[in-house]
């Protein structure tokens, strides 16, 4: 099921696997690579960063892939170049897009996802029943990339 992830790397970061995560159908979780982002030049970790495999109602509302970059390393586009690494991945598990979501007053993130090509499908409400509603967000913004 889940794919060798070596190859993800250019000239700048590569993605380091540290672990992965089988669907869990009860709680509605497609499989996932967890990676560290992590800079070439010197082997530091500058973020980290997710890819869910599928859709379903939960990547809908909280996205195909996730990222953080830690607070010293932002600035960089890291993020958005963590995500075409993971564009890779995703096209080896046969997915056709992936979805993109934040909060839609998250410019920085909102950014990222136009660096790295995704387009802004809509804004949309989130559900009750969702875990993202149950933190405090109300409205995510859907981007997509078709790969």
């Amino acid at each position: 099921m889940f794919f060798d992830t070596t190859d993800l790397q250019n000239q700048e970061i590569y993605l380091r696997l540290y672990k992965t995560a089988d669907e869990n159908i009860e709680k509605g979780y497609v499989p996932a690579y967890y990676f560290k982002i992590v800079r070439c030049a010197d082997d530091t970790e500058v973020g980290q960063c997710d890819l869910r495999i599928g859709h379903n109602d939960n990547t809908k509302y909280g996205g195909n892939i996730g990222y953080e970059i830690y607070k010293s390393f932002r600035g960089n586009h890291y993020a958005s170049k963590a995500c075409k690494l993971l564009f890779l991945l995703a096209k080896k598990h046969k997915m056709d897009e992936v979805i993109i979501t934040c909060s839609p007053e998250n410019m920085a993130s909102r950014k990222t996802c136009e660096y790295c090509g995704a387009e802004l499908i809509d804004i949309i409400d989130v559900p009750i029943r969702h875990q993202l509603y149950k933190m405090g967000q109300r409205k995510t913004c859907q981007y997509i990339v078709r790969l």
